[in-house]
């Protein structure tokens, strides 16, 4: 996969945490990564120059990059970690190695003693992990055993041993850290109490523990002795960053299989999650065309058992987001009500969506191979017109707007690869200039856009359109130069109606064929910048005039509303999507509302 390929990619890819994948020509698995952030870590392998080689045969032989989306870098980790261990990629082999993540264990014992450990017996010990990172865990069993005294002996503390009287105290009874059980100065009742305490803490309920810290810290503040209150805070940092809840890893779920399924206009798309031990050791996108108005049951039903010899599952249970009705099925179904099963189902639609939202920004933009092939050739032509270093698979066009003197704004749109790059769309509301001065406006939405492009580091454009002429190009070319930019892309003017261009210093403009398809190009993006920008012209002048009909809804905030359009953007896609997706974004009783009020 070559660069510009990507970049034509890049922008579906979500800025999640999660695991990427990536195969090669012949659909084997080459490398599994994790990343904090997806789109930044698959972005550097094709956007830097490395010099490793194997970093650069891997980024050769890459043809199709496949992610899934997790909540937390935690859970990412494990779920890298899992899927290496059952693939086995072919550049992973070498470079990790085959640890197991450290688990803490409640020994089957009496009075059960509380350490951490790396392997699993099967003992009948609890096992409570894993964890991604056995530094974390120390520090909190260190801190648990400040405020939960347990015993760390070896000792034998059966009761027939206990009353035989044969044990005394140690130091770790007369420093505090033991209430000392092996003279029967603690009950078994007591200490198991104190247990429960432990496994509340080691699962995420460190709620209680930070507020008597907090307390600590204000009670070593108010001694003015600092030295210790950062001892204390330094400690509450690390409990508020510990996570010990992984979805990816649960050693209480055992085997089961994950369906979710999104449904939209004649397609649905599937993100299935196969678990086993507990560890999601698959994860796969699936589309299917829907021939007639199947319901998401009705697809689940007939696809669940080609899914299973597909994949040779031999899972007992599966979840699913509806009840369904199986004939001579060997396994059951369950919709989740809660807990671990349920957030295993929203990840699983959450990538679905994600998958969805891929589909449909391709089919609007049209990227199959005939327009692509059409695409660049017009791409080609334009550099050769324009005398560009490279071919401009990146433009970006401004504009100004204003309606008789006031409400003045301005906008920005992106095309990549000859298409509209719509999730890079930028509109700006005129900050730094008073009053009407289309010139002023322009250098400043230039400087704004290109100097935060430099701060996050993101990719610059090969070519930026000015939609004016000498004047808006003058203006936009100081801020160019100001950020140390004018080598690093071509910066034109395209003039309104007679669609000539215009370079920096030239006396004369550049005038293109009419039946130029590069011609064709750049009207489409002025056009497509003046619909823009008058759209966001029209939102503003009547802001406040229009109330979005969701908000008149009984039940229904202001925020729920927001968080609607922000997801779906428009009602028909909320209705498009379906009540159970809808739900994992506003909950059961919300999505209820919609849906009463819809059917009304």
């Amino acid at each position: 996969m070559n660069k510009q390929t990507f970049q034509s990619l890049v922008s579906s890819i979500p800025s999640d945490p999660g695991i990427y994948k990536y195969y090669d020509a012949g659909s084997r698995l080459l490398y599994v990564g994790k990343a904090k952030n997806l789109r930044k870590r698959i972005s550097s392998y094709f956007l830097k120059e490395h010099n490793n080689y194997k970093t650069d045969e891997l980024v050769r032989r890459i043809t199709k990059i496949d992610y899934t989306i997790v909540a937390t870098e935690h859970d990412a980790l494990l779920l890298e970690n899992t899927l290496i261990k059952e693939n086995k990629p072919v550049f992973n082999i070498e470079l990790k190695d085959d640890k197991t993540y450290p688990y803490v264990v409640i020994k089957k014992e009496a009075f059960p003693r509380v350490f951490l450990t790396r392997k699993k017996i099967n003992d009948g010990s609890e096992y409570i992990g894993p964890f991604s990172s056995a530094g974390r865990v120390r520090e909190l069993l260190n801190l648990i055993r400040q405020h939960i005294p347990l015993r760390s002996c070896r000792l034998n503390l059966s009761e027939k041993e206990i009353k035989k009287k044969k044990y005394k105290v140690c130091l770790e009874y007369h420093i505090g850290n033991c209430k000392g059980p092996c003279t029967g100065l603690q009950t078994e009742q007591e200490y198991n109490e104190e247990l429960t305490q432990v496994r509340n803490m080691l699962r995420g309920n460190v709620a209680p523990v930070i507020q008597y810290l907090r307390d600590e810290l204000k009670k070593q503040i108010d001694l003015l002795a600092f030295e210790k209150a950062a001892v204390v805070q330094h400690k509450i940092d690390q409990l508020e960053k510990y996570q010990s809840r992984s979805v990816v890893v649960s050693p209480n779920l055992g085997d089961l299989d994950v369906c979710a399924v999104i449904r939209f206009e004649e397609a649905a798309f599937i993100h299935y999650l196969m678990v086993r031990n507990g560890s999601i050791t698959r994860t796969e996108n699936i589309q299917i065309d829907c021939k007639l108005d199947e319901s998401v049951k009705d697809i689940l039903e007939s696809i669940l058992m080609r899914l299973r010899e597909k994949y040779e599952s031999t899972a007992a249970e599966y979840i699913v987001p509806v009840e369904l009705k199986l004939l001579k099925s060997d396994f059951k179904t369950t919709v989740p009500g809660g807990g671990a099963k349920k957030k295993l189902l929203e990840m699983a639609f959450s990538n679905a969506g994600h998958f969805m939202n891929e589909y449909r920004k391709k089919k609007v933009l049209l990227l199959n191979n005939k327009d692509q092939d059409s695409a660049d050739s017009t791409l080609a032509e334009l550099q050769k017109l324009l005398k560009l270093k490279e071919i401009p698979v990146h433009i970006e066009c401004f504009d100004n707007s204003n309606f008789q003197g006031s409400f003045p704004v301005a906008a920005m749109v992106c095309f990549k690869n000859g298409v509209p790059e719509k999730s890079e769309y930028r509109r700006f509301n005129i900050k730094s200039v008073k009053g009407i001065n289309d010139f002023a406006s322009m250098e400043e939405i230039v400087h704004r856009r290109y100097s935060r492009l430099l701060k996050e580091g993101k990719p610059l454009p090969q070519l930026v359109i000015i939609d004016g002429g000498k004047g808006q190009l003058s203006a936009a070319l100081k801020s160019i130069d100001s950020l140390g930019l004018a080598k690093r892309f071509t910066v034109v003017g395209l003039a309104k109606n007679i669609e000539e261009i215009f370079f920096r210093n030239d006396k004369e403009s550049l005038k293109i064929s009419y039946q130029s398809p590069a011609l064709t190009l750049l009207r489409k993006i002025r056009d497509e910048v003046h619909r823009f920008g008058i759209s966001f012209h029209r939102d503003k002048r009547s802001k406040g005039a229009i109330k979005n009909e969701l908000e008149n809804i009984p039940g229904i905030g202001k925020k729920t509303v927001e968080l609607l359009m922000k997801t779906y953007r428009s009602e028909k896609n909320i209705l498009d999507a379906g009540k159970d997706a809808v739900e994992l974004v506003v909950g059961k009783k919300r999505v209820d509302l919609l849906w009463d009020y819809f059917q009304k």
